[in-house]
């Protein structure tokens, strides 16, 4: 088997037809599956992939959980990825799709030309189902054929609707990926030990944000909070190779807290989160010195501040 789609699924009645659809419509010079965890939805999800299992039994295998296995849904990934067969496993949740009938065959192109490589993705569309905000395509900004570890740590860089890799780079799945909400951005750390990242600079996919889904359902500071303890367990797990730059991340997200609480006017939790950023500033990469000293001066006496603001609005520019 060349290569496995590995689908997980949870209440996606409205999405989950379009997700299979993308698949089946892959015109491809190889063998292929799609293996779907099914989390014991409670809506009508499981009935309809039911109905195409029957007509498409050569393709879909599914995986019918008696009840829901829980956190995050970690373990019904991982129960889903360990029934994969495929050289390489593509990923693809319930409630994405694809939009390029030659996806997988240009993602197995490229790795079967890129042995170095552990990694292949691609741009997506990323839609808002509530129109909230304007769809954008998600794409790195610098648009390199090859990507690295580093690179994958400094920023968001691959959706999981996008992602392809070879199966079987690493043993066990570590006791820290039960544990964090990061499981996409945590899997592909894993892998990008072993190998560089690829990328098809072209769009062949779509990342749909809606309010049922489990990351976009989480507030700002909660998100944050989840990416700092990814971070951190990432850190551990590398040996602290790089810990420099993780911990300027790390910094920028305590930051991003505190702004956030001093919109609300928590200003004592503004506070902590300040104090929290700044002990990591010599290793942060991106904020200034300047930033840091007007915030804290602003939660710790803003009658100070706001003189000295109207001061300079008076007299001169900071």
């Amino acid at each position: 088997m060349k290569v496995s789609v590995l689908m997980t699924t949870y209440n996606h009645e409205r999405f989950i037809a379009q997700a299979i659809d993308s698949v089946l419509m892959q015109k491809v010079n190889f063998d292929y599956e799609i293996v779907i965890g099914e989390d014991c939805s409670k809506d009508n999800t499981r009935n309809i992939l039911i109905d195409y299992q029957e007509k498409h039994p050569d393709i879909i295998r599914l995986l019918l959980h008696e009840r829901n296995l829980g956190l995050y849904g970690k373990y019904n990934f991982i129960e889903t990825y360990k029934a994969c067969r495929g050289q390489y496993i593509a990923m693809l949740e319930g409630d994405d799709y694809w939009t390029s009938p030659h996806k997988l065959q240009k993602q197995v192109d490229f790795l079967d030309r890129h042995p170095e490589c552990s990694i292949c993705f691609h741009s997506v569309i990323r839609l808002c189902e509530d129109k909230s905000h304007e769809s954008y395509v998600f794409s790195p900004r610098d648009k390199k054929e090859i990507y690295t570890l580093e690179d994958l740590l400094d920023k968001y860089l691959i959706a999981a609707a996008s992602m392809m890799f070879r199966k079987g780079l690493f043993g066990d799945f570590p006791s820290w990926f039960y544990l964090t909400a990061m499981g996409d951005w945590a899997l592909n750390i894993l892998n990008a030990q072993h190998g560089k990242i690829g990328y098809i600079n072209e769009v062949m996919g779509v990342w749909r944000i809606h309010s049922g889904g489990f990351w976009s359902s989480k507030g700002l500071i909660e998100r944050l909070q989840e990416e700092i303890k990814a971070y951190r367990f990432v850190n551990s797990h590398l040996n602290f190779r790089y810990n420099r730059l993780i911990r300027s991340k790390v910094s920028r997200d305590y930051l991003r807290i505190a702004e956030e609480y001093k919109q609300r006017d928590d200003r004592v939790n503004a506070l902590i989160n300040l104090a929290r950023s700044t002990r990591k500033s010599p290793y942060n990469l991106s904020i200034s010195y300047l930033r840091l000293f007007l915030m804290i001066l602003e939660l710790s006496l803003p009658k100070l501040y706001n003189r000295l603001r109207d001061f300079k609005n008076k007299y001169s520019t900071w």
